[in-house]
Formats: C-alpha cells, structure tokens, sequence
C-alpha cells in the first residue's frame, strides 16, 4: 500500500498558524483515518505535541517524505461530531472567505479552561469511641475548630445509617477552614468525596407544564408530509408561512418529537435571547431535562457544558441563536430555524456566514431534514420556495379561531396640526385607557433604544459625535453622553462647542421618555420597560417575559425584542409609536424590515380568545411597507418588493459582495480599495466604490467599502478567491480586508 500524507491544521487559538501542516500517516491508522479527526502531532523541533484536524488525506507529499513527521495518535474519540464540524469549517471558509482559523474558531468549542462543576462529601471512618478519644485530645491542645467539627461528627454518627456531611455546610455553617478539615483525613477519621455533575443552565421556577394542544387539520398535513419525506430518505428544506399565532411552534414540537422517537438529535434556531423564555418553556414540557439552550447569557463553564452533554448524548434538543448550529451531535435529525427571517441570523465576524445557508449545509453532511419558519419570510426564501429549492406550507388560521387584530393607522401629521404633540396619539391614549379599565394588557413597541437619539444645538444645528466613530452621541438619564458602538462617554456640554449656544438639547425617542410620559397619563398603570439597558444582567430577559406572563403589569414597553415571538394571551392592544423609523436607514433592505417588524408587532395582539387592535403611528402613512403591514398582506408586499429588487440588482434577484477595508489612515484603505477594484474583471460582473463605509470610522480605525453584483454567486466567489490572494499578498500590518455575502446591512 502507498505512503498517505495528511494535511493538517494545528492549534487553533494561534492565528499565525492558520495553514495546513502534512504529516505521514503512520500504518496503524490508515484505515481509520479521515478527514475531521482530530489527531496529536509533533510540532517544532522540540517534544512539543499538538493537536489538529485532519482537512485531507492523500498519496502525494507536497515536501520532503525523509524530513515529513508522523502522525502520533487519534486524540478525540468524538470523531463523528468534531468532524463533520471540521468539514462544516471548511466549507465556510470558502464559501464565506476567512481564514481556515477564524472557521475552526467559529463551529468548534472554545479551548479554554473551564472548572468542572462538583460537589464534596465527607463520610465519617471512624466508630464512635475513636471519635469521642480524639475529641479529648482535642479539647486538651484546645483546638477549638476541630472540637466544633468533632462534635458535630458525633451527633451524626448517632444516625442509624450514616449519609455523607455536605462540604459546604462544614466548611460554611460550622466555620471550619480546609486544613481543619485535613488534619482529620490524614488522621484517618473521616474521607472526602467529590462527585462532578454538568452545569444545566435551564431553570424552570414553578407552574405546570403547558398542555399539548392537539394539532389542526392543517398542521398535521405538514407533519405527515415532511415524516413521510424523512422516512424514505428524502430529507428536504421546507418553509412554513404560517400568519402570527397560527400555530408554528406545535408544528415543530411535533417533528422534533417524531424525530427524536427515531433515535436523532434536533437543532432549534431563535433569533434572540429574548424568546428563549417561553420557548423554553414549551419544549421543557415536552422534553424534560432532554432539552436544553446555549446562548451569550451563559456562563462559560456553562456552555461548556452543553456541548459536553451532547457530545455524551445526554440531551436531544437544543435551543439557541445561531451559535446554536455547532452543537456536537452526532445524529442530527432536523434542523428548525424559527423566525427565519431575522437579521441576528447572520454573524457579522469573520467567516460572515448566515446561519440559513450554513444549517442547509449541515442538514446535507448529517442527512437532515430543514424547516424554516415564519409569519414574514424573507424575500430570499420565499423566492427559493418559489423556485422549487424548498417546499412550502402554509398556516392561514389562528389556533384559537380568532382572526388577525384590527389596525389602525395614524398620520402623525395631522395629530400634530390638531395641537396633539403628545407621543401617544388620541386613539391611541383612548384605547389604552380602554384596556386598563378592562383588566386587559397592552403593549407598546418603539425601534429605539436609550433615553435620546442625538443630542444638538437648536442654534447652529451641530451634532455631537464621538471623536472615535462617525456616529452621534446619544444622551442617558445620568446627564451624560454615550457612544453606543465603542463604549465612549462624556458629559453633556453646558454650551455648544461650535458657536456657544446654551440651547443644547436632545431629541427625545426612546423607551425611558415613553415610560416616564405613560406614567404621567396613567399613574396607576403597572409598566415593565424592556430594552437593551433593563435587561443587561443575565435573568432579566426572563424575570421581564415571566412577570409580564404573570399578569403582573398591564404594559409592556419595549424595543424589537418585545415583538418577536411571544404569546401573551391577554395583550389585546398593540401601539406602534415610530413606525418609519427604519424606513430611513438608507439601505435596501429597509422596506422589507419594516413591513416585518410591523407584521410582527401587530400580531402579539389578540392571541387569545380576546379580539386584538393595534395602532401603528406614522408619518408616512402612504408607505407600501406600511399599507401592506396594516392590511396583513404578506404576498402583496412581496411581488411590489421584489420588483425593485429587480430593477436595482439586489438580492433575491442578484447577489452582492460587500469586499471591507479596514486601515488605519484613510487615504491608504482607500488606496488598498482601489487596488483591489482593478483586479476584478468587471466584464463579468458589476462594481460600485469604492467608497467611504456608512460609518466612515469606528473605534479609530477607517473602513472602505466596495460592492460587486452578480447573478451568478459562483463568479462572486471567484472574486473572493482572487482579492484574497491579492489582499494575503499586497496589505500591510495595519490593514484587514473582509468580504460579506449578500449582506444584511448598509456597511
């Protein structure tokens, strides 16, 4: 049999060694060997010893075979998993351009050192005379801890069966130091135990499990449909376009249940830590301890954990963002990703991947099936549907017979020339103070966060800004001046720097104002406030959901978080308060982001068997976005929306390369731009830029971007391949170039 050679990537927390090493494949392993492994190899000229995996194994050696190392060992006996993660890598990496490390660092756990959580015994050895005689002893050199410690060993070993002392409650209660407690294990007296047990960060506080609702007609068409496909092998990606509270979730629960029964693990992907409460909630009561979540809340012995717990097949599901994706199972089943049409869905760090594309390709290497849903598909899957790529099903009916919420739409420039200035429009106010006198809960929904947008001076117009990002400075209650990008702060000036006005004041739009004015209209309303500065500590997303789940507010104030996902029986009124504010954020996908989030927002109302209203404020009123919100109308937005898709060249109908240029200087990014602009054979595609980035500077560092065009995404990659090598070989120290598919947001 020939020599194999295998490529190997070593040592995954050192940048500088993001290439493959070859290594000789030693006789023992050559048939065990593939690619994904991970094995120990010699590195250095020393007795160093490291580990990597394995991205290929071959016959030719690219170097010298006399001077070529051997492979030592396989390191890892979770192969399967670590493998096809391995694999996922490289894909990635290529499809997504980034370094080979940057990916590994992306699909496989952190290698950092986590403390193992365990618990300590003590289990007394001795009788009860050996005791007592060195009680005495004791009590004569007038140790008084050990006397204390004795004493309580004697009380328990008067316990006709002997359990073991916690640790805790000797070393706490009993105020008894280590040593103490080592003086009686050397003197034979008494042993210590440790058992280790996994960190399971879901926590269930009380309540009965909710009840299985039994599936519609509808719903169990959709079952049938995609078991009986999973069953002969024909594993497939579905989208399902069920209308707010139609029943989406039942539908997953029960795939994921027929799934597991089959002896495979199930992925389920959310968009935000915020919906990780009730969703939680409802798979615990299906899965018990089977299911669990990983998500940036927790703590890292935690998530270490969880993948320990997979690896060892001790849970069945997980639930999570989509970090969520990289779970090491070894029999992935299916994957759901819920709410698919959310932004948070793609990762903006190197490889700048979107979890759409990557759960796809997963599903592929596992032989999984994939299901997308949602109640406003993004216009990339639905054209896919569309195409035949996925198949689509479709929920029209509310699962409690109800129909969708009333809405209504406010002109705000008319509430304004009626000497309205109030944030909260008459109807509005009036249908607010409807639901507080019946006991019903409403919620308020503003796409701001903070106390104030920006902070200016009424005389001369200057804005403040951070002096290390091209952003405003947003004011917080403190008096105080923040940058909500690099962490910048400083207080609010006195006068205006520009031309000395003492007319300084803040545009005043966020979710602390709304709260203080709501409370000034109705003093005896109960409100929760939900944003990004009340829900920094690592249970408030879920003390927030569960007291408002409780019935213990009657609003609920909140940014985008609030709108995503939950099901709040007794919200029957929903208000809008600042429903254009996307619609100027200058990119193209800004209409399709608001008609989402409005679809979505209006839908948290009457999801129970009480009727639902929502009120949606605006000053523009005649917006397509807008108009097909209130109506409801998913598919009327779609073809108005993917026509200008068309005629601009945008995505679904074209794909974009965003190439990013970060540098130092200025002028030298903008020189590197330009230089990688001439490389691209525009015969084959179209380039726009390069050009300043929206946000030109952020934390002192100068960004360039340039976009390419294409139908064909295979030419994008091409592109990718060639400014990658030009980049690798022609940048300089202070330079970075990055690349972003079809991105999800004006850079």
């Amino acid at each position: 049999m020939p020599e194999q050679y295998a490529d190997i990537i070593v040592d995954i927390s050192h940048e500088k060694l993001d290439r493959p090493f070859q290594y000789r494949v030693p006789a023992a392993l050559r048939d065990r060997l593939e690619p994904g492994m991970c094995v120990e190899v010699p590195f250095g000229n020393g007795n160093r010893r490291l580990k990597g995996y394995v991205l290929r194994v071959g016959t030719e050696c690219a170097f010298d075979p006399a001077r070529t190392k051997e492979i030592l060992q396989i390191a890892e006996k979770d192969a399967d998993a670590t493998g096809k993660l391995v694999e996922l890598a490289a894909w990635m990496r290529r499809q997504y351009g980034s370094t080979m490390i940057q990916a590994l660092k992306t699909v496989l756990p952190a290698k950092r050192s986590v403390q193992k959580l365990s618990h300590k015994y003590v289990r007394i050895l001795m009788n009860r005379e050996e005791l007592r005689s060195l009680l005495g002893e004791s009590m004569r050199r007038k140790q008084t801890a050990k006397v204390r410690l004795l004493t309580a060993l004697l009380e328990q070993s008067s316990e006709q069966e002997l359990q073991p002392i916690p640790y805790a409650w000797i070393v706490g209660k009993l105020h008894v130091s280590a040593s103490t407690v080592n003086s009686l294990v050397k003197a034979g007296a008494i042993q210590v135990l440790s058992t280790e047990e996994y960190r399971n960060p879901v926590r269930i506080a009380g309540g009965k499990a909710p009840e299985r609702n039994r599936l519609s007609e509808d719903q169990q068409t959709i079952v049938d449909t995609v078991l009986a496909d999973f069953d002969r092998g024909d594993k497939k990606c579905y989208l399902l376009h069920g209308i707010t509270g139609s029943g989406k979730t039942e539908v997953y629960m029960a795939l994921i249940e027929a799934v597991v029964e089959r002896g495979y693990q199930a992925i389920v992907l959310i968009p935000e830590i915020a919906l990780t409460y009730q969703t939680l909630m409802r798979f615990y009561g299906r899965f018990g301890d089977r299911v669990s979540v990983i998500n940036s809340n927790l703590s890292a012995g935690e998530k270490y954990d969880q993948c320990e717990r997979a690896k060892r097949g001790e849970i069945d599901v997980i639930i999570g963002p989509r970090s969520a994706l990289f779970t090491p199972f070894a029999r992935i089943g299916l994957i759901v990703m819920d709410e698919e049409h959310e932004g948070s869905y793609k990762s903006e760090n190197a490889p700048k991947y979107h979890a759409r594309e990557v759960a796809i390709r997963l599903a592929k290497l596992h032989g999984a099936s994939v299901l997308f849903g949602s109640a406003t598909p993004s216009l990339e899957a639905y054209a896919k549907a569309e195409q035949g790529e996925y198949q689509l099903f479709t929920l029209t009916k509310r699962l409690t017979g109800g129909t969708l919420p009333h809405v209504s739409v406010v002109d705000l420039r008319q509430e304004l020339a009626s000497g309205n200035r109030s944030i909260f429009s008459m109807r509005l106010q009036t249908l607010l103070a409807d639901r507080l006198q019946k006991g019903q809960q409403s919620m308020l929904f503003l796409n701001r966060r903070g106390y104030a947008g920006f902070v200016s001076c009424r005389g001369c117009g200057y804005v403040m800004k951070c002096p290390h990002c091209d952003v405003s400075l947003s004011e917080h209650g403190n008096g105080r001046l923040m940058c909500h990008y690099c962490g910048y702060s400083a207080p609010k000036p006195k006068v205006c720097p520009s031309c000395g006005s003492k007319y300084i004041l803040g545009f005043r739009a966020g979710t602390q104002q709304i709260e203080e004015k709501l409370r000034e209209l109705f003093p005896t309303a109960r409100i929760l406030r939900m944003d990004r500065d009340t829900t920094r500590t690592k249970d408030s997303y879920t003390q927030i959901l569960s007291a408002f789940a409780n019935e213990e507010a009657d609003v609920l104030i909140g940014t985008q978080m609030i709108v995503k996902g939950h099901d709040f029986p007794k919200v029957t009124l929903v208000g809008v308060l600042a429903a254009d504010l996307s619609l100027s954020a200058g990119d193209f996908r800004s209409g399709e982001r608001t008609f989402q989030l409005l679809t979505q927002a209006v839908g948290r109302a009457g999801r129970g068997s009480l009727p639902g209203e929502a009120v949606i404020q605006t000053y523009q009123p005649e917006h397509y976005a807008i108009t097909y919100a209130a109506a409801q109308d998913y598919e009327g937005f779609y073809r108005e929306e993917l026509l200008y898709r068309e005629l601009g060249g945008y995505p679904p109908a074209a794909h974009m390369l965003a190439v990013q240029v970060f540098s130092g200087e200025e002028q030298a990014g903008m020189q590197l731009a330009g230089r990688l602009a001439a490389q691209i054979d525009k015969s084959q595609v179209q380039v726009l830029g390069p050009a300043p980035a929206t946000i030109g500077k952020l934390n002192d560092v100068y960004r360039t971007v340039l976009y390419v065009k294409s139908a064909d995404y295979a030419k994008l990659i091409q592109v990718k391949d060639v400014l990658e090598a030009y980049a690798a070989a022609h940048a300089e120290e202070k330079e970075q170039v990055q690349f972003d598919f079809d991105p999800m947001n004006c850079i």
